[in-house]
């Protein structure tokens, strides 16, 4: 069975989603992760931190992560920061 999605390797970050971890406290460096950006093909790139481990034992009923996924857990303000961002579907 063919996967639906594939991420595309040769996407390239062109706008931050939202504001940086510095802006919204959640950093003391402005580079510092967490983050969320969208890739030239309209794909989403987050960057927090790799919780699969601690996670992936209490997904809920029908919630899976393949092998090559992560779960990836980024503080609710920046997302909450990103919403002006993102399009209505």
């Amino acid at each position: 069975m063919a996967d639906v999605w594939e991420a595309d390797l040769s996407a390239l970050f062109v706008k931050r989603l939202g504001k940086s971890a510095a802006e919204l406290g959640n950093s003391e460096e402005e580079d510092d992760c967490p983050d969320i950006w969208q890739l030239d093909n309209g794909d989403i790139a987050v960057i927090g931190r790799d919780l699969t481990e601690h996670y992936g034992s209490r997904l809920p009923q029908g919630v899976t992560l393949r092998a090559d996924e992560r779960l990836i857990i980024i503080p609710g303000n920046m997302l909450s920061a990103a919403k002006a961002d993102i399009p209505d579907a």
